[in-house]
């Protein structure tokens, strides 16, 4: 079946932030998100999942295990299982991304302090 933002289904996380389910099983997780200017997400990690965000615009900040690394568009990085990380959006326009996990996340997020 195709797959895309207007019939996916849509969350929203962070109070502001959206995202929609592109593919949603046990084994595999494709989330189209967008995160407005000045927004992040809380910092936690994966106990089994590898992650893969993928940039389609706007420019974000990726801390991975106390490093930053700045992804624009086209640009992505990978994060194995227990790597602490946290997605923010630093600049002035939203950032749209995809997030691929697998196997997917639900259950599997350790929410740290900061």
């Amino acid at each position: 079946m195709k797959i895309s933002k207007q019939n996916a289904a849509h969350y929203i996380w962070g109070g502001q932030c959206d995202g929609w389910h592109l593919v949603q099983n046990g084994e595999l997780s494709v989330i189209h998100e967008r995160m407005p200017a000045g927004t992040s997400e809380t910092r936690h990690y994966h106990s089994i999942s590898r992650q893969f965000f993928f940039i389609l615009s706007g420019e974000a900040c990726m801390e991975l295990n106390g490093e930053e690394f700045m992804l624009g568009p086209h640009e992505g990085i990978e994060i194995a299982p227990k790597m602490p990380h946290q997605m923010q959006n630093r600049s002035e326009a939203d950032v749209e991304f995809l997030v691929i996990s697998q196997p997917t996340t639900r259950g599997d997020r350790i929410e740290m302090d900061m």
